[in-house]
């Protein structure tokens, strides 16, 4: 799947730690019914090959909403599964390690928390940046916090687009205004409200706000 900045917009991020009465499939289709336009499929304690198989039918889930599918650190799983994407750390496989080994289209996320790694991952080959933690994220504790002046600096430091991430909610989503980022990525805002496709489509709409779309 081609790439664009537009599928930023509301990048959403599973965790089953709220998977609740529901299957996380059943969670990942109320949240692009929503309105997601971006999937990123983040597993820290499940065996490859449950991985990949999870990632298959995370990834004809949305298909069916013409909605790219990113797996978290994982390449190998992403390949084996047909994934569209992974996104890397500033610790995980180097953005240009994997840009050697994978199809042209394929998409490369990478973590940035300043302009020198930005800058460093567009010259590496990645199409987009994940950029925060932009407030206090209940999913990473320790995770550095950057400020709005931070997040459009970086932004503006290279061409490919970034998403914000990091303690995004309905609550101050607004802050970011003029940010300079094409999106905002969200775990616990979706992933953990009581109505998932309800909070995806306010989030969504918060998000074009912000970005003035």
């Amino acid at each position: 799947m081609n790439f664009c900045k537009e599928m930023l917009l509301l990048y959403a991020v599973t965790d089953r730690r709220w998977e609740g009465g529901q299957t996380l499939y059943e969670q990942l289709e109320e949240a692009l019914r929503g309105g997601a336009t971006l999937v990123q499929l983040r597993e820290k304690n499940l065996a490859q090959e449950e991985y990949i198989k999870e990632a298959v039918r995370a990834k004809a889930i949305c298909r069916r909403y013409n909605v790219p599918l990113i797996i978290n650190d994982n390449v190998d799983a992403a390949l084996k599964s047909g994934a569209d994407g992974v996104h890397v750390g500033i610790e995980d496989t180097p953005v240009s390690e994997i840009r050697k080994r994978v199809p042209r289209d394929f998409i490369i996320g990478a973590t940035c928390k300043t302009v020198s790694q930005a800058r460093a991952a567009e010259e590496a080959g990645a199409d987009y940046m994940g950029v925060g933690a932009v407030f206090p994220s209940p999913t990473k504790e320790n995770a550095i916090r950057i400020t709005t002046e931070q997040l459009k600096e970086i932004c503006s430091s290279v061409s490919i687009p970034a998403v914000a991430i990091g303690g995004i909610g309905l609550d101050n989503v607004m802050e970011l205004k003029g940010g300079g980022m094409a999106g905002i990525a969200v775990v616990s805002a979706v992933f953990a409200a009581e109505d998932i496709r309800k909070a995806a489509a306010e989030l969504k709409e918060k998000a074009k706000a912000v970005i003035g779309v």
